[in-house]
């Protein structure tokens, strides 16, 4: 086994090569070990590999005198959920997320859903492993249970307390849920509602993802995003949502077909809670920031930034009873769902939203289009980790060169980086047409480096300085694999 595959917030590689389906049998063991359950929810997701990972991860927790409780086939979110709801001691989802169909892999928790990461004990899993501990089986007297238990009508009931259905107002939609269960969880959700699904992509589970672009079941990727803003523009749609394979993230689409970046609707789902709820506490991640922390704090909001990843965002949000926490990756994370990330609640909070103001989504975000344009997220491949890290050591030794007064962001996640148009005030209310701002991370998840790039009031600065830093990441070597938006026109 590839002691690689543990991430700093899930375990993750390609099946057959990373791992055998014997190391998730190891792994469960361990997992056993470390945190001492009695009781554990275990699921998977819609992969091929899926199913037998689950058996073998099973029968490890199980040989360690563990009771599974059988969730099945579930999106991530289901498995937060169902820990919380039976209060398990930890659950275990099978999933690589977004990757394509040959990657595998496991996101762990804790009772009460709490996350387990490289700084609680992930780690400790992998080391124990990799120390080739002997996990004996259990007498069969001791071995654990194994029971079934239907949850699907219990969740369904959960979703829908987050907002009045019978005040929504009647919408046409489009849903694509890139060969996941979110289609058909959607469907159950908005039943008996005046929400109208006009156009269905890829809702049929299929752990291949064959006839998703590129085999990649991810939203957040531009050249993935056509199909959806074609059915929007050809069924007058008002507008569309997409998740990735394991349906915890979402994504949105205006009317207008076009794209919404997932810092503006972290901005627009905190204003809007903070208007049901009152003042609250708002955490975001530093890929882009300045339209969320505009929001929060006309909102009275107090905002927060944090690490990237579930399991850093989760555990600030406990330590601080934070009210909702976005992620510009789609990631959306609400006090009332157990401090954990869901993929269907806010599509209820967005469609509560346009049904009370009467504006449509394009009308709700584009003031922060116009006022705080953002590049997206764009990604390069590099030969090896060591060549990421010393290409962002070498970004930063290069500022001194950029003038217009770059200021070094204390470091939460990557290289962040703000450019003051005005050297005397860097408040966020000064920063001032030329004010720019770019976040240089490698990724959790996936052998990349990821670049992104804000500015304040002019998309042909964040152009410019885009494809500045485009160039100069290639020069040391960055293979960029993300085509830029205003290359492909958002289609």
């Amino acid at each position: 086994m590839n002691s690689n595959i543990f991430r700093a917030y899930d375990i993750r590689g390609i099946f057959g090569i990373d791992f055998q389906p014997k190391d998730f049998y190891r792994i469960a063991r361990a997992y056993a070990d470390r945190f001492q359950p009695q009781t554990v929810a275990l699921g998977h997701d819609v992969r091929e590999s899926s199913p037998q990972l689950w058996k073998q991860a099973g029968d490890g927790l199980q040989d360690a005198g563990v009771d599974v409780l059988n969730l099945g086939q579930i999106s991530t979110d289901m498995l937060y959920f169902a820990v919380a709801r039976y209060q398990t001691d930890g659950g275990i989802t099978i999933s690589a997320s977004h990757n394509p169909a040959p990657y595998n892999g496991m996101k762990l928790v804790r009772g009460h859903a709490l996350p387990i990461s490289s700084d609680t004990g992930l780690f400790d899993v992998r080391d124990a492993i990799k120390s080739d501990c002997r996990f004996e089986k259990q007498d069969t007297c001791k071995r654990g249970t194994l029971q079934t238990r239907p949850f699907l009508d219990a969740y369904l009931v959960h979703l829908r307390s987050f907002v009045d259905l019978q005040q929504l107002s009647e919408k046409r939609i489009v849903i694509n849920a890139n060969s996941g269960l979110a289609g058909q969880v959607a469907e159950r959700l908005l039943a008996e509602t005046p929400i109208q699904v006009c156009a269905r992509l890829f809702i049929d589970p299929d752990g291949t993802f064959a006839q998703i672009p590129a085999g990649r079941p991810d939203p957040l990727r531009p050249e993935n995003r056509g199909l959806t803003i074609q059915a929007v523009q050809q069924t007058g749609a008002d507008l569309a949502v997409a998740w990735d394979a394991d349906a915890d993230r979402c994504f949105f689409f205006d009317e207008e077909g076009e794209f919404v970046e997932g810092c503006y609707i972290t901005a627009l789902l905190a204003e809007h809670l903070l208007q049901k709820k009152g003042n609250g506490i708002i955490i975001f991640d530093p890929r882009a920031v300045w339209a969320v922390e505009a929001a929060v704090k006309t909102a009275n909001g107090t905002p927060i930034l944090n690490r990237c990843g579930h399991s850093f965002i989760k555990t600030r949000m406990q330590e601080t009873d934070a009210l909702f926490a976005g992620e510009a990756s789609g990631h959306y994370y609400f006090r009332d769902n157990f401090y954990a990330d869901n993929g269907m609640i806010p599509l209820l909070l967005m469609l509560e939203h346009l049904s009370a103001t009467k504006i449509s989504l394009a009308e709700s975000v584009n003031r922060f289009r116009t006022n705080y344009p953002v590049s997206g997220e764009i990604n390069f491949a590099f030969e090896s980790r060591d060549h990421i890290l010393n290409t962002i050591e070498a970004v930063r030794h290069a500022l001194c060169c950029w003038g217009n007064h770059p200021c070094i962001e204390i470091p939460v996640d990557g290289l962040s980086v703000r450019f003051f148009a005005n050297s005397r005030s860097h408040a966020l209310e000064d920063l001032g047409l030329g004010s720019w701002r770019f976040n240089l991370r490698e990724s959790n998840t996936e052998p990349l480096l990821r670049l992104n790039v804000e500015a304040v009031g002019c998309e042909e600065l964040l152009v410019e300085k885009t494809e500045m830093l485009n160039g100069m990441l290639t020069k040391f070597g960055g293979k960029r694999d993300t085509k830029f938006r205003w290359e492909i026109g958002d289609v």
